[in-house]
């Protein structure tokens, strides 16, 4: 009995090898449908830029406020307008990659992917590879509106801004993975998930504030995962002006871990899905 996800083996060796081995093809085609999708929806393309543009505008003018009232704020008048911005990095590549997935399960769609030759890392690829997409959308627009509004460059930050950025992006798929592996086992009554996990991260990340204004017992909660150490790191760039190598290596090192983690669980998950028919019968 073929499951769904099974595909008929080809006679010729070469052939299932092919089959079998990681396609940056089928990776691209997964891609170019959400593509598309997308970008037929004016809907969903105004709502990537929608969130980060109104933060952008309620953070920055509270920075403005407090600049004229802070000495220690003057001294990077940015601050909130770089978090705000960092945070919003892992939001929306936790937000992309699980609606990304959710698409495809609100279309009843997973079945008929997973009777092409298509396997579970390409479609992690993809929406991975999508995440980053949708998360520029978001972002791009708020960092022009940030310098228009209020003459902050975010750039200014240089090279630090990049391995933050990454490191809040790959956070970002953790928790996706993590909810689009607990929607495929349990169902679309999940689906709420991806916007209520992400905010557990919130007051244990040193957002707007320094990780030693939480009780000593929550820092070492809040250090044990990636967000932490970012923040840590960009207020050590804004303040000293230049980058803090231990929170950087310590962000890196959890995220390769907890991604590694994700995926695997992604895998199993789907492995499970397979065997027990959920492929096909998705519902709450």
């Amino acid at each position: 009995m073929t499951m769904p996800g099974d595909v008929a083996a080809p006679a010729d060796p070469r052939e299932r090898h092919a089959a079998r081995a990681f396609s940056t093809r089928r990776v691209q085609a997964i891609m170019l449908r959400h593509w598309y999708l997308m970008r037929g929806s004016v809907p969903r393309l105004l709502e990537l830029a929608y969130w980060p543009i109104m933060q952008i505008i309620t953070w920055g003018f509270i920075t403005q406020f407090l600049a004229s009232e802070s000495s220690l704020i003057a001294q990077a008048a940015g601050i909130f307008i770089a978090a705000v911005l960092l945070w919003d990095v892992m939001f929306r590549g936790n937000l992309g990659l699980c609606l990304s997935f959710m698409e495809e399960m609100w279309a009843r769609n997973l079945g008929h992917l997973f009777v092409s030759p298509l396997r579970p890392l390409e479609l992690i690829a993809a929406l991975m590879a999508m995440s980053v997409i949708r998360t520029l959308i978001g972002i791009l627009p708020a960092t022009a509106l940030a310098y228009l509004f209020y003459a902050y460059n975010i750039y200014d930050m240089g090279l630090p801004l990049l391995a933050f950025f990454i490191n809040m992006l790959a956070m970002g798929w953790v928790i996706g993975l993590l909810v689009s592996s607990l929607v495929l086992r349990i169902g679309l009554g999940a689906e709420s998930l991806p916007w209520i996990l992400i905010f557990a991260f919130w007051p244990i990340s040193g957002i707007y504030y320094p990780m030693d204004v939480l009780p000593v017992w929550l820092q070492v909660v809040g250090y044990s995962f990636p967000p932490a150490h970012v923040f840590e790191g960009m207020r050590h760039v804004l303040f000293e002006g230049g980058m803090h190598w231990g929170h950087l290596a310590a962000a890196v090192a959890l995220n390769v871990f907890y991604l590694l983690l994700a995926v695997g669980f992604f895998l199993r998950v789907f492995r499970i899905a397979r065997i027990k028919g959920l492929l096909l019968n998705i519902g709450e």
